[in-house]
């Protein structure tokens, strides 16, 4: 990992119909050392974030111009600076119309990995932490939060300029209760969506049990397992599921045979890709579900060996019960008893 440029603005808005303030730092060069520390904890952050979006840049340049700036950055046709500059003006021009308060640093990476260049908007928070001053008087002080990331976009570049492009190359963080600021931040970006999460997680989990149940019984539960672990590897990583990857990665004897029969059982994109969500792809592996004051979850494939359903009488009965399981119903009963 190299970064080739990072700028940092910080900006508020405590008293919304005021003027937003902004102070943006100096734009870095390969700043190296503590940044990519940053930066590398931060994308680790981003990759792990749950209920991604993935999508492309708005055509409506007029209302969301950051995708032309990018790219006249991107032909030399001006300098990081002044890319940076143009993006922190409209940010500070949102926000000033902004009706909720709004603290946050704006972080902008260009990063140059092995084979592609991707560039990052964050919004980094901080938190409060106790401190003695000069005078040994205890005092708070503000650090930035390595541990959240609620608002980030990442630009696949060659994705969006290459040669081959692809249709969504923008991956979008955008967390639950970040109100209207969170809304600004997506028009910052010109980010669209373009893929339906949901629609795309039933599709690989539909193509992925029907593989299964075509298989021998007893290689169904590997087919499921390794299935997960592909996906799961794919959001630690911060990418999408590539069926014809996975089709190797579940059948190394004859790698096409999962792309194949899932072209013929389920309605796959011309991309290839699938964008699943992780969470509730973990349903090929585990069986969970709670209410009633109960919560139940074991490995699907306890089901008929430790496990076993009564459909008619609607009753599971658990066998090979969990050593801290079977402790804690014999201390509660005993404690009944006495």
């Amino acid at each position: 990992m190299a970064i080739k440029h990072l700028r940092t603005a910080f900006s508020s808005q405590y008293q919304p119909g005021q003027p937003a303030r902004l102070q943006s730092g100096e734009a870095l060069q390969e700043p190296g050392g503590d940044y990519e520390g940053l930066h590398k904890q931060m994308k680790r952050l981003f990759n792990s974030k749950p209920g991604k979006k993935y999508g492309r840049f708005s055509e409506d340049i007029g209302e969301s111009p950051f995708s032309s700036w990018l790219k006249d950055y991107l032909e030399d046709k001006q300098g990081f600076t002044s890319f940076t500059d143009r993006l922190f003006n409209q940010w500070q021009e949102l926000l000033t119309n902004c009706q909720e308060e709004f603290v946050g640093q704006l972080m902008v990476v260009h990063e140059a990995l092995a084979d592609s260049d991707v560039v990052y908007l964050m919004i980094l928070e901080s938190d409060g932490a106790l401190r003695f001053d000069g005078n040994q008087a205890l005092d708070t002080t503000d650090v930035l939060s390595t541990s959240r990331l609620n608002l980030a976009m990442r630009v696949e570049l060659d994705d969006w300029l290459g040669d081959n492009a692809a249709e969504n190359y923008l991956t979008l963080v955008h967390a639950r209760g970040t109100g209207e600021p969170g809304e600004l931040f997506i028009r910052l970006c010109g980010f669209t969506n373009q893929i339906d999460v949901e629609k795309e997680t039933l599709t690989f989990l539909d193509a992925v049990e029907a593989f299964a149940k075509s298989s021998e019984p007893e290689k169904a539960g590997e087919v499921r397992t390794r299935a997960y672990e592909f996906c799961k590897e794919q959001h630690a990583l911060g990418e999408p599921v590539a069926i014809e990857a996975l089709s190797g990665y579940l059948d190394e004897d004859e790698p096409g045979r999962f792309k194949e029969f899932a072209s013929k059982s389920a309605e796959m994109p011309e991309s290839g890709v699938l964008h699943p969500d992780h969470r509730k792809v973990k349903k090929l592996v585990r069986i969970a579900g709670s209410g009633g004051g109960m919560s139940v979850s074991f490995s699907s494939d306890l089901v008929n060996q430790a496990i076993y359903y009564d459909r008619d009488k609607d009753a599971l009965t658990i066998t090979r019960l969990p050593k801290a399981l079977r402790e804690q119903l014999e201390r509660y009963l005993e404690n009944r008893e006495d």
